[in-house]
């Protein structure tokens, strides 16, 4: 029987992959098989995450891309066809957070938060539309949050982008789907990364996360490898505009003791 979640062939691109989720999601792609473009504003990074990836045996591309500049996104896309003729999966990871009560904070902040965790989504959706359209195959992973479902104190703007993302996930699978192209979402639970450690670690934030997660524990970012290969393989052809929940049963949970 031929293994559906062989990635062997298709060509990833993660926007988001210096650090944390999108970095783990980069590698563990092409642990499974796919040529996997990691890009960021960050090139030190990037180029530590490339060396990661060919040493899974994959092909790949070190090209630097922010998710707010629409021209550097057209930039990677071209340069993407060029070496490898097509782009079969987008995973849309960029993205940070900012704790601060909502009272205070100001329009700038707010803007720019928003136009990277969701308009940069949308903006690189439409800028890898065509590529992924042309194959016939195409997947689009944005990367959700516990947000997009639920409220966490002083961080209105993130939660505000992430469930809007949600919904722009599901408007993009309805109107995607005649072009053979699937969007889903991953909703990571807590994982302590470069983005959100101080606001989880070590304090009572963190204590009450961890009481509510049935599990008992934070998750680790190659904990969403899984998740992101099926949405990225064959085992999906008939699933879009979901979100797959990883959270260790932080949302399905009630009274925990």
């Amino acid at each position: 029987m031929k293994n559906c979640l062989d990635l062997t062939g298709r060509v990833a691109v993660v926007v988001g992959a210096t650090s944390g989720i999108g970095r783990a999601i980069a590698v563990g792609l092409a642990a499974h098989g796919a040529d996997v473009v990691p890009t960021g504003r960050r090139s030190s990074q990037l180029k530590a995450v490339c060396r990661e990836i060919e040493a899974e045996g994959a092909q790949t591309l070190c090209h630097p891309a922010d998710v707010r500049d629409r021209g550097s996104l057209a930039a990677l896309r071209d340069a993407v066809l060029a070496k490898f003729g097509g782009i079969d999966v987008l995973v849309n990871a960029a993205g940070y957070t900012f704790r601060q009560p909502t009272l205070e904070v100001c329009d700038d902040k707010w803007s720019a938060l928003l136009d990277t965790d969701l308009t940069g989504a949308l903006r690189t959706a439409q800028i890898f539309h065509g590529p992924l359209k042309a194959n016939g195959r195409g997947r689009v992973i944005n990367i959700a949050s516990l947000g997009s479902f639920l409220a966490f104190h002083e961080v209105a703007a993130y939660c505000a982008a992430k469930s809007a993302l949600l919904s722009l996930t599901r408007s993009l699978a309805c109107e995607w789907a005649r072009d053979g192209i699937s969007v889903n979402a991953i909703a990571p639970g807590v994982f302590p990364t470069e983005l959100n450690t101080q606001l989880v670690k070590n304090n009572q934030r963190g204590n009450e996360m961890l009481m509510r997660t049935p599990m008992r524990r934070f998750g680790r970012p190659e904990e969403l490898v899984g998740a992101a290969v099926l949405l990225a393989s064959d085992g999906a052809t008939f699933l879009t505009g979901q979100c797959i929940a990883v959270d260790g049963g932080y949302l399905a949970s009630g009274v925990n003791s």
